[in-house]
């Protein structure tokens, strides 16, 4: 069986390391600097699992991907677990409502996130 995919999404190559080497064991990683990047690379074809997205990002914001995303027939089944240095109450409930399936605050326990990962792919 092949392993599912995840795609990291983050203006911050250091987190997508530290992303990358606890999930690399059990899923498929590919990282993308901003969300202009990873939407481009979907509409080849690239479909992944589940992304993990910042929020504060130069582009295009987390929060604005996930409402293309949301928006997109092929890409709305997606799950996408929204990562962020704001621990706020506010915008951890309009991006769930928005459509996101998780919400994470930075620094992260890296076990964690991969047990609600895995919730969410299992």
């Amino acid at each position: 069986m092949s392993k599912k995919s995840i795609l990291i999404v983050d203006d911050k190559e250091q987190i997508a390391k530290i992303l990358y080497a606890y999930l690399h064991g059990d899923y498929d990683c590919m990282y993308k600097q901003n969300p202009v990047e990873a939407l481009a690379w979907m509409q080849k074809g690239n479909v992944p699992d589940l992304i993990i997205s910042d929020i504060r990002m130069p582009e295009m914001r987390g929060d604005e991907f996930l409402n293309h995303l949301k928006r997109n027939e092929l890409f709305r089944g997606i799950p996408v677990v929204m990562l962020s240095s704001e621990d706020s109450t506010t915008e951890r409930i309009r991006l769930l409502e928005e459509g996101a399936e998780d919400y994470i605050v930075k620094p992260f326990n890296p076990m964690e996130l991969k047990i609600r990962i895995k919730k969410i792919l299992d």
